[in-house]
This record gives structure tokens, C-alpha cells and sequence, in this order.
């Protein structure tokens, strides 16, 4: 049991930062440009929401496999490796990430801007200094909710990962196969650690919201 736990530790904190850079980016584009065609754009990203995972994951599948534009470029066969785990888990929780650090950064008063620029403060650096900073609670939300949503991520890790024990049978997969097999002692024990860390996740959450309350109040 101890390997799927590993593993999945592994996959989510590499995932967490391809969701923090990945969904931090885009958030940036979304809450600060008008281009047109942007609200396209950003029903693509918030598609894995609402898709099945078979179908995220097939999506996946015809992209990442051997006729798929990466291995077109690269010549590089990622399927049924911990890497593809890392995508899917990516894939399926940016959406999360993008949509509380995009309500973030729409958030922040334009004024603080404003008056960073009038200092001669670049747009990066009014970026860095200010609107990050003033973002930082709704961005380490999503960047917390995203993170649990690739913890357990499953059906688009089953299509591009597969379930290969000690490879990339994460804990999500071993529990589907300990209770396919009647282990229900392992599934318990599996179960038990996911419901924790993602209650843990919920309760960071809740907190930044209640301190966040708590500040505009004061």
C-alpha cells in the first residue's frame, strides 16, 4: 500500500507546480486582456470540468500517443509513464487554479496599480509588487483546490497511465483494485489517508477565507 501513497505524493507535488506556473499564467492573461475570442479560450481550459475523464483522458490518449502531435515533434513516448500521471493530474485541476486566481487578480483595486505606475514601476514589476501580492489568498487557494483535485485524480490517469503496480498505479488506482480483488482491509486504509489530505486541503481553504473575512471586516 505504501507505493500507490508514494506515488501519488510524488505525481500531485509535480503536478502542483505545473498548476501553479501553467494556471498562474493564465489567470494573468484572462483577468488582464480583452482579447477577442477570449471567452473561447477559456471555456477550453474549464472544458475538463465538465467532460467525462474517459473523455479528458482520450483526448489525452490521441495527443500524447504515437500518432499524437508530441510524439510527432519530440519522438518521445510519454504514455503509461508517472510523467503521464503528471499530466492528467494537471490537465484535470488547472481549471481550478484559473478560475480562483483569475477572481483574485480581477479583485485587486486598479488604483494600487495606477499608482504604482504613476512611481515608474514597470508592468512586471507592478505585477511582482503589487497585484501578486494583493492576489496571494485566492491564487494559494486555487493553487490548494487544484492540488487535491490531482490527488485523486483517476479516470484520465487510467486512459494515458495505465494501472502498472509500482509504476503508475497511483492510490486513486489501488483502491479500484483492491476492491476489485475483495481487499477491503487495503481500499480502508487507502481511502482513510485520501479523505484526510483532502480534508486538510478543505480546511486551508476554509481558513484563508475566514482570515480574508476577517481583514475586510477589521
Amino acid at each position: 500500500m505504501l507505493s500507490p501513497i508514494i506515488l501519488s505524493i510524488q505525481v500531485t507535488l509535480a503536478a502542483t507546480i505545473g498548476i501553479f506556473v501553467i494556471g498562474l499564467a493564465l489567470a494573468l492573461f484572462l483577468a488582464r486582456t480583452r482579447a477577442r475570442g477570449k471567452i473561447i479560450f477559456e471555456l477550453l481550459i474549464n472544458l475538463p470540468l465538465v467532460l467525462p475523464p474517459s473523455v479528458v483522458g482520450y483526448y489525452l490518449l490521441v495527443t500524447l500517443g504515437k500518432d499524437g502531435l508530441l510524439f510527432q515533434i519530440t519522438n518521445y513516448q510519454l504514455l503509461f509513464t508517472p510523467a503521464a500521471a503528471v499530466i492528467a493530474a494537471i490537465v484535470v485541476a488547472l481549471p481550478l487554479m484559473v478560475q480562483a486566481a483569475k477572481a483574485a487578480l480581477e479583485n485587486v483595486d486598479p488604483t494600487l496599480e495606477n499608482a504604482a505606475r504613476t512611481l515608474g514601476l514597470t508592468e512586471w514589476q507592478i505585477i511582482l509588487r503589487v497585484t501578486l501580492p494583493l492576489a496571494r489568498r485566492g491564487i494559494f487557494a486555487g493553487l490548494v483546490l487544484g492540488s487535491a483535485r490531482a490527488l485523486g485524480e483517476f479516470g484520465a490517469t487510467l486512459m494515458i497511465a495505465g494501472n502498472i503496480p509500482g509504476v503508475t498505479q497511483t492510490a486513486p488506482l489501488a483502491i479500484y483494485d483492491a476492491v476489485q480483488a475483495g481487499r477491503f482491509a487495503d481500499a480502508n486504509v487507502l481511502v482513510l489517508i485520501l479523505t484526510l489530505l483532502s480534508l486538510a486541503s478543505l480546511l486551508a481553504v476554509h481558513q484563508l477565507q475566514r482570515s480574508k473575512g476577517a481583514r475586510v471586516q477589521g
